[in-house]
């Protein structure tokens, strides 16, 4: 006789901590946290440096960032399904329910407010609010009806920065606007490049990103190259204003003309298929280099 027992291929798998953790987009968060260490340390009195506080604006902007993940997550379950690169995904696969997520989602968004507010300060507070905020209220939705998603969402990944200024005692406020339009500049060819590589992944979802409505890619090639421009000129702007040294500012113009080269390259449409990834990478990499740079200089030169 056969076993009857034997489940059937189409069960899902019962739900562990990694996938609770696969919810909150571990990448994407600690991105998130990282920028906002970037804008603490860049920002805080080097006369007074407190480890605590420094521990708790990290443990805040975690839960923040993993809460906002998990409830984009229960937000995008219909759209993650259509597409073959986000179809795995807890909810998506039958993993983990809609309700558990919405709720994971709320209670560590919650906890971190509550840890920056009551452990930290009320502006970082209100700026992780902000981010919650344009996050799910403006970007996610957006990605539905608007080509302009991707402008809409760096407001909300631009954030960061200041939450970690704002804990550090909103000190130099030129330094943090200027970290926030840096990371603003940096989303665009970094997400540009990603959603012409995924295209048809975003026309199956049914979401208007540029690079499904521009089939040609003229129009993302452009605006990625222009956005680079302007990325470039933003990270020169510590050094200009006077709050790096002309050691962080040779790093961020040779990191920048990296990158202007592949976003100028990237114009070529002979080329565009292969160059996309090429130019997503190098985001990648670009990024932690030039903050680890602007930091490091800030450290060693106390300005």
């Amino acid at each position: 006789m056969t076993d009857t027992a034997t489940p059937s291929l189409t069960e899902a798998p019962q739900a562990t901590w990694r996938h609770y953790l696969e919810l909150t987009k571990p990448r994407l968060s600690f991105m998130s946290v990282i920028t906002a260490m970037v804008g603490y340390l860049a920002a805080v009195p080097y006369s007074y440096w407190d480890l605590k506080r420094t521990l708790l604006v990290v443990l805040g902007t975690a839960l923040c960032a993993g809460g906002v993940a998990a409830l984009n997550m229960w937000m995008e379950g219909d759209t993650d399904a259509k597409m073959q690169r986000t179809a795995g995904r807890p909810i998506p696969a039958g993993i983990i329910m809609p309700g558990s997520a919405f709720v994971v989602g709320w209670v560590l968004c919650i906890a971190g407010l509550a840890v920056l507010f009551k452990l930290v300060n009320g502006m970082s507070a209100f700026l992780a609010l902000a981010t919650i905020v344009a996050y799910l209220a403006i970007y996610t939705p957006a990605k539905r009806w608007s080509r302009w998603n991707t402008e809409l969402g760096a407001i909300s990944g631009a954030l960061p920065p200041l939450i970690g200024w704002a804990a550090a005692g909103r000190s130099n406020p030129a330094l943090g606007w200027t970290m926030f339009a840096i990371l603003f500049t940096w989303q665009m060819p970094h997400f540009f490049a990603l959603a012409w590589t995924y295209r048809k992944d975003y026309a199956a979802a049914g979401m208007p990103m540029l690079s499904v409505v521009d089939p040609s890619g003229r129009k993302v090639s452009r605006w990625t190259f222009i956005w680079t421009v302007l990325l470039v000129a933003s990270s020169l702007m510590p050094t200009l204003l006077g709050y790096c040294t002309w050691y962080y500012g040779t790093a961020a113009a040779l990191l920048g003309l990296w990158f202007l080269r592949a976003a100028f390259l990237f114009l070529d449409p002979a080329k565009r298929e292969t160059l996309a990834r090429r130019v997503f990478l190098i985001s990648i990499a670009y990024l932690p280099l030039l903050l680890t740079a602007l930091v490091a200089d800030r450290m060693i030169f106390k300005l």
